[in-house]
């Protein structure tokens, strides 16, 4: 018995004599050479498997029962400075704004004295000769 979902001979549609003769005499090796270029890649079965992993973790927490979890107390291990340490905070931050905002025009000029210079080019030509 026939497919019903094939159609019959007689539903087919018909084909002209000249395109049918041209069709029948079709010599595949006239065709020219031409190179398949694939655009749509298909991933590889490392890919699949990520996307599969990644898929059952997110299921995995989507389907997460809050119920098993235990009931903590927070313990605060950094807690806030107290007013007094604000307060010497802000002291350093004044004495850095002093640093940088002193006006050198207020010091007075000196003169630096050398305590022990350094030889001179004859006092060490004189030693490398002894």
């Amino acid at each position: 018995m026939a497919n019903p979902a094939s159609p019959s001979l007689k539903d087919l549609p018909k084909v002209a004599p000249d395109f049918k003769s041209e069709l029948e005499g079709f010599k595949p090796d006239k065709m020219k050479k031409a190179e398949t270029h694939e655009k749509n890649v298909l991933p590889t079965a490392e890919d699949v498997a990520t996307e599969k992993t990644q898929k059952a973790l997110l299921q995995g927490v989507e389907k997460f029962d809050t119920g098993k979890l235990k009931h903590t107390e927070t313990q605060e291990k950094n807690p806030l400075p107290d007013k007094d340490a604000i307060q010497q905070e802000k002291g350093k931050q004044n004495l850095i704004a002093g640093i940088e905002n002193f006006d050198t025009s207020k010091l007075k000029h000196t003169e630096t004295q050398e305590k022990n210079p350094l030889p001179t080019k004859e006092a060490i030509d004189e030693e490398k000769k002894a």
